[in-house]
């Protein structure tokens, strides 16, 4: 089977990551659109215009079966439009976790931390209004502008990474929070700094498991095996932090720079 993947950078890997874990025989082509990072700060048309340019790049050079939008805000803007013109296509979204962790939190308090775009996102809010409506869990909602480019620049454990997260997450630490939402498929980049911030054992909620599971569901309706090797491919826009992507993966993986 082949697979196209894509995000604004590297946060999209820690999908692929989790991908890894339960997918057999297939070919996993990666795009990180580092050249119009980050995707949270721009409009729904430019991310729209972004994913359909990379999906175009993907059916017609490598003849993908199933597409995984691992990336929150471009999931918000785009999958509704790239289903529509692609209905034969496998598309899997990501999506903030906000049903497991009402499920999970044993404070009642749960915290999100996502970008402005995921944040103002017509079906992040219909979503969120909806359970806080029928539960007594208090949400804390907080837009991460510039977290994106500090992983994306490697600047994972800085001093002003920390700064940022401090600032953001001491309302969360000191209302008693238990369970955060990461947001953004960036974030459980930075899962030891939230965890050493917020002072106490906290439950992380990502996607990245979920839509692994949800992939392998769906490509086995369609007739998919699950047995054999996997192998991949890794595309950018722009620069990008071999060392990171390294880390993810413990080993060294094949990059190659494209223009769409």
């Amino acid at each position: 089977m082949k697979i196209g993947v894509f995000d604004s950078g590297l946060g999209g890997l820690t999908v692929v990551q989790a991908m890894t874990k339960v997918i057999k025989g297939a070919n996993i082509f990666y795009i990180a659109d580092t050249k119009n990072a980050p995707y949270g700060e721009k409009t729904p048309e430019q991310i729209l215009q972004f994913s359909l340019n990379i999906i175009h790049f993907l059916i017609q050079e490598h003849q993908i079966e199933a597409l995984v939008i691992a990336c929150n805000t471009a999931t918000s803007a785009a999958i509704t439009e790239i289903r529509r013109q692609y209905p034969n296509l496998i598309v899997i979204g990501s999506e903030p976790g906000i049903k497991p962790a009402f499920e999970q939190t044993e404070t009642g308090k749960v915290g999100v931390l996502a970008t402005p775009a995921t944040l103002t996102g017509e079906k992040y809010h219909q979503l969120s209004t909806t359970l806080a409506s029928t539960s007594a869990v208090t949400l804390y909602e907080q837009a991460c502008p510039g977290l994106v480019e500090q992983i994306e620049s490697g600047e994972i454990h800085s001093l002003k990474t920390r700064e940022m997260l401090e600032y953001w997450l001491a309302p969360m630490r000191e209302a008693g929070v238990d369970t955060i939402v990461l947001g953004c498929t960036h974030y459980p980049l930075v899962s030891e700094v939230i965890e050493s911030v917020m002072q106490r054992r906290i439950n992380l909620i990502h996607t990245g498991d979920a839509v692994a599971k949800r992939l392998l569901a769906l490509s086995r309706e369609n007739g998919h095996e699950n047995r054999g090797k996997l192998s991949g491919v890794l595309y950018t826009t722009d620069k990008i932090s071999k060392d990171i992507v390294h880390n993810i993966f413990g080993r060294k993986i094949e990059i190659k720079e494209i223009n769409i």
